[in-house]
């Protein structure tokens, strides 16, 4: 059976898409999905499956979610395994260990083509640094995230995917989370608080 990290795309912001994390498990364990447990209040989940592929479970998630929960948004499924490349290829190390909160990971749909990746480096006018690698694009915001132009509806945008970020310390924990299971966790688990 693997582990997947599934990730809800703008739920919990600002009063819009509001969902409780007990209902997004009980929704993910009426699929059958075992071992779920969640991360924050922002829609990060962690379960195994062993009868679907991350594009399966995407599908899944997203019309259970509107037919169940009536919420309407995407979901980003990755195994663990995919979850530790994300980590070990973080094109920016030093920005990671010196400032983790303004360093994300924006996990895409699908890959961006070459000339979306320009047309997004293009369009920063601060001091923003982006890489793409396959289907996630990893982001430097030095001046932090709040004051940016870089904004997640413009890198949807200018790369032609849709995506869902997460910080690097989040990253970090979904990563541990994903590891093997907590004791406490069988029954469900709590949300776990703070980045």
């Amino acid at each position: 059976m693997s582990v997947h990290i599934g990730l809800v795309r703008a739920i919990n912001l600002a009063g819009r898409n509001r969902v409780a994390m007990a209902d997004l498990r009980k929704l993910l364990r009426g699929l059958g999905l075992e071992d779920v447990r969640s991360l924050l209040q922002s829609g990060n989940l962690v379960f195994r499956s062993d009868a679907h592929t991350s594009a399966q479970l995407e599908r899944l998630l997203e019309d259970a979610a509107k037919h169940r929960l009536g919420l309407e948004t995407d979901f980003f499924v990755r195994t663990a395994r995919d979850w530790k490349a994300v980590i070990a290829g973080n094109p920016f190390p030093r920005e990671a260990e010196r400032d983790p909160g303004r360093l994300l990971v924006i996990f895409l749909k699908d890959a961006p083509d070459r000339d979306g990746v320009k047309a997004l480096e293009s369009a920063i006018t601060g001091r923003e640094v982006v890489r793409a690698k396959g289907r996630h694009a990893y982001i430097v915001y030095p001046d932090g995230v709040g004051r940016s132009r870089l904004t997640s509806a413009l890198i949807e945008k200018k790369l032609g995917v849709r995506g869902t970020g997460r910080n690097w310390n989040t990253v970090l924990k979904l990563g541990a989370l994903a590891g093997p299971p907590l004791a406490a966790s069988r029954d469900g688990g709590a949300s776990r608080s703070r980045s």
